[in-house]
């Protein structure tokens, strides 16, 4: 069992006591710094040695007075000799020490001076000998009871992924794999952690590998079997021809140790691998980026790419905090000054119980169970203070912890990830009560293991939520997986058909809305409060109709939202995440809360709010449905022209050329094709537009029929029916939408990064593919609204998305948006200019293409006045103020949506007959 830390201060002031009152010099500092590593109750013959001959710069070479590899080096000078010239003689040895061995601490002392480096952190500490007691804390990394922080993108957690990853590699060429190898690295970790956190003796299992294992690795494998064995026996039980130093590994219990593994073969090589491992700092690594390490470990070829990459606390504490955090920070801070509420305050922490139904490594209930633990920690120090005791007179009783593991819930479909998660919880609750010991100066360790967290294997769109985890005080978070409806698997289909069948349109919906549509239907009846991370594309087009609509019907309020954001646990090299989270119950609360973003990368802006809807904006629960006809007086929106031609009567500048001088009869019949692509990159496609043609005419053009013969046999093959039939009519397109007359031009696809989808007009003469939508009889006017930030708050926040990009559709966007309903015509007037210097601005750049023009990066200033000038100039014609932000637009235009469509809404209720008297 560890000292405690008044222990520590105990044996400090001995030992100050004792050297200050004598003569001894140099001659004697190794007993000094015997006695100095017994205040910690930890023998210095086991972590150190001194004089470690090492090799300085050039030929010359020196001894280190004293030195623990990876952890501290001592130099030791006679009294009154000059500390900073021994400081200097420390860091001349380091270019002779292995990089795994550097130091972290560098201690020079006379005997009657301290001075202590923190290389990591860049502090200096100078004190006198009579201080050591009052500065004890500062060598709480000898004792384990050194306070961390950490760091998400901390360079160590890469060092470590990669070093566990050679040693993982090399377990696995030499045929030891599966099962054993998961069961087998998760143990090493968790011994290799509890040598640098108080669980072990400190560097106690660095020890063995390296002092009583064969240089060779011949027996490695058995020492561990020996170590683990040790680990799964009780004290009682325990043999007593055991090896003395052996017995010194604590029970823990718990059902790590438990099974019966095939213990590897070592060679030199694995074992060096494993002393690497060793000669880390397993204390800055947090239990919460530990699965994902562990993850990372597990996968040679995504382990550099990777590195350190995980679910960062700060996004986590975006679901916890707004769920349930907040309101009980809130609560300890009305009851600082009364003990009775204080201790009414922990009675509801003991009861609380977490439920993550997608854990993974289990990061979320991590981050929990950490920040639960620190609420506690600081209601027993305000009970301790409002008590008047100091922390060393309360009894354990008073001060003990009443939160334990077991109050976590987690389903992961995945073996693996599951009992990382259980292991990390319990090397999460050992830190917090290293914290709590380290406030109260008594030790307090949970040795053996008696409770673990509820960490099942299996898949939770299958495995009975209600037989799982009990619903009495219970709060649901987590971050299903991110699948869209076009990546899912048969075996996510079939999830999906299981879960969503009361729904009925559910294949349009990503697979994490099975989670909605599961959490929904458990907390039936209840004030369970739940919050899922999610694909943004759920609070976006079609999907928002087929999810939300059921469950509004159900009765779910959203409590709290995070509107889109960048998630930043996605590995280097791929497509970022835009995610919102959500928090929801069946309950409604009087006041929520919306985190809005200026953009994906910036910080959140806190609003509060009297109602969210699925869109994420505030304002009543509306759904947009689609609609065949636009919701207001404007012209109609039309699909481009579908070739469904297999590229037969699609040319190019090239073929376009090549047909031309074989059959220059063919070009009245070929007209610009103006497709998606081509008009925001300034690319020239050519179609044959045969729809005029005469059968003469096209008999006279064997080049041209000899393409039209080639869509007939493509249609002919087709496995619909529909494309079968239009093989009857090879020389048209599948599907005719042409515009008669001039038309304004919107691709259906556009970049996320852009402010403004680009559009401009066109003449009937250029044939609309169907990768852009058209608006005939468009008028300035309209082409200055649909080209506002009005217009273009209102598609980001109803429009579907492929990936990330915007997806413009005639039914959900266009068809829906509310219009200015009484702009005068002055307010008309001055629209109509502004939209006709947005075109003009334009033309100053005769050689940039449209995704030039829009790049955020790169707008011209001209540009961006002339979109600005006709933002404004919208704007005044749905009211006199100016919007502020893209929230506050998306308010007002749900609000005009509704007062638009409560007229035809009311006209659909059916009328109640009247009561004859």
């Amino acid at each position: 069992m560890p000292l405690t830390q008044t222990e520590i201060q105990s044996r400090a002031y001995a030992f100050a006591k004792e050297w200050r009152q004598t003569t001894r010099e140099r001659a004697e500092s190794q007993t000094f710094w015997n006695e100095f590593f017994e205040i910690f109750g930890l023998s210095r013959r086991r972590v150190a040695s001194f004089e470690e001959p090492v090799k300085k710069l050039g030929d010359l070479r020196g001894s280190i007075d004293l030195f623990w590899k990876g952890t501290l080096l001592v130099e030791h000078k006679s009294r009154g000799r000059d500390l900073d010239k021994a400081y200097g003689q420390a860091l001349d040895y380091f270019p002779g020490i292995r990089e795994q061995d550097l130091p972290k601490y560098v201690l020079v002392s006379d005997f009657s001076q301290f001075r202590l480096y923190d290389l990591d952190a860049g502090d200096e500490f100078d004190f006198d000998l009579a201080d050591l007691p009052q500065n004890i804390h500062l060598f709480g990394f000898i004792s384990g009871y050194t306070t961390r922080v950490y760091h998400d993108e901390d360079p160590v957690n890469i060092q470590v992924a990669e070093t566990m990853g050679a040693l993982h590699d090399e377990l696995l060429k030499s045929g030891y794999s599966g099962h054993a190898l998961e069961v087998f690295l998760v143990r090493l970790v968790y011994c290799l952690f509890a040598d640098d956190t108080g669980i072990f003796p400190k560097d106690h299992f660095h020890y063995f590998i390296e002092n009583r294992t064969n240089p060779n690795g011949s027996d490695t494998g058995g020492l561990l079997a020996g170590i683990f064995q040790m680990l799964n026996t009780a004290p009682e039980r325990r043999q007593s021809a055991a090896d003395a130093e052996i017995l010194q590994f604590p029970y823990i219990n718990g059902g790590l140790f438990e099974e019966s593994l095939h213990i590897p073969f070592f060679n030199a090589k694995m074992r060096a691998a494993l002393l690497d491992c060793c000669s880390f700092d397993w204390g800055r690594v947090s239990p919460a980026i530990f699965g994902s390490l562990f993850q990372s470990v597990m996968d040679k070829d995504q382990r550099r790419r990777q590195g350190a990459h995980y679910t960062s606390e700060k996004n986590i504490l975006k679901v916890a905090r707004p769920l349930f955090l907040d309101d009980l920070r809130a609560e300890f801070n009305a009851s600082q000054t009364d003990a009775r509420k204080l201790r009414g305050l922990h009675d509801k922490l003991a009861a609380l119980k977490f439920f993550d139904p997608a854990c993974g490594c289990g990061n979320f209930l991590i981050i929990t169970y950490r920040e639960l633990r620190r609420l506690e920690l600081d209601i027993l120090r305000q009970l301790r203070k409002l008590s008047g005791q100091e922390a060393h007179q309360m009894t354990l009783g008073e001060q003990l912890s009443r939160l334990d593991v077991d109050a976590l819930y987690g389903l992961e479909i995945d073996e693996f990830p599951a009992r990382i998660a259980e292991v990390a919880l319990w090397l999460t609750d050992h830190q917090m009560n290293m914290e709590l010991s380290q406030e109260f100066g008594q030790t307090f360790i949970r040795l053996p293991l008696k409770k673990s967290a509820n960490i099942q294997n299996g898949n939770a769109l299958q495995v009975d939520w209600e037989s799982f985890v009990p619903k009495a005080n219970l709060t649901i978070l987590g971050n299903p997986p991110f699948v869209g409806k076009n990546m899912r698997t048969p075996a996510q289909n079939a999830d999906m058909e299981a879960v969503c069948a009361p729904l009925g349109n559910y294949g349009v919906l990503d697979y994490v809305s099975a989670w909605y549509i599961k959490a929904a239907q458990f907390i039936r009846g209840t004030n369970i409060r739940v919050a899922f991370v999610s694909t943004n594309s759920i609070t976006q087009g079609e999907q928002v109709g087929a999810l939300w609509g059921w469950l509004l019907a159900q009765g779910i309020k959203i409590h709290f939202a995070h509107r889109t954001f960048r998630w930043s646990n996605d590995a280097r090299g791929r497509a970022a995440v835009f995610c919102v989270v959500i928090g929801f119950g069946m309950s409604d609360v009087l006041q929520k809360r919306l985190f809005d973003y200026a953009n994906p990368d910036a910080e959140a802006q806190e609003i509060l709010a009297r109602n969210i809807n699925p869109y994420l904006v505030i304002a009543d629960d509306i759904i947009i449905d689609s609609r065949n006809k636009p919701l207001c007086d404007v012209p109609e929106m039309l699909f481009g022209s579908k070739p469904t031609d297999n590229g037969n009567l699609i040319l190019n500048d090239v073929q376009k050329a090549e047909l031309l001088h074989k059959e220059p009869v063919a070009e009245k019949f070929i007209h610009p094709l103006i497709s998606a692509h081509e008009f925001l990159h300034g690319e020239n496609r050519w179609c044959l537009w045969l729809k005029d043609a005469s059968p003469a005419e096209l008999r006279k053009m064997p080049e041209v029929m000899k393409r039209v013969e080639a869509v007939r046999q493509f249609r002919l093959k087709s496995t619909k029916a529909a494309t079968v039939k239009l093989a009857s009519m090879p020389y048209l397109f599948a599907e005719i939408r042409q515009p008669v007359n001039n038309y304004i031009l919107i691709p259906i696809h556009s970049s996320e990064n852009r402010l403004y989808v680009p559009i401009t007009f066109f003449g009937a003469e250029n044939i609309v593919h169907n990768s852009s939508t058209a608006i005939p009889n468009a008028t300035l006017y309209h082409f200055g609204v649909i080209s506002s930030l009005m217009h273009m708050a209102w598609m980001r926040a109803v429009c579907g998305r492929i990936k990330s990009d915007y997806r413009y559709s005639n039914n959900i966007v266009y068809n829906n948006f509310p219009w200015p309903g009484e702009a005068t015509p002055a307010q008309k007037a001055r629209v109509e200019s502004a939209a006709q210097s947005v075109l003009a601005a334009r033309q100053g750049y005769p050689d940039s293409s449209l995704a030039d023009l829009y790049d955020p990066a790169a707008m011209p200033k001209p540009l961006v006045d002339a979109h600005r000038a006709l933002d404004k100039a919208v704007d005044l014609c749905y009211r006199p103020q100016p919007f502020a932000t893209e929230l506050e637009r998306l308010e007002y235009l749900f609000g005009l949506y509704r007062q638009l469509n409560e007229p035809m809404l009311l006209a659909m209720e059916p009328v109640k007959p009247k009561r004859k008297k």
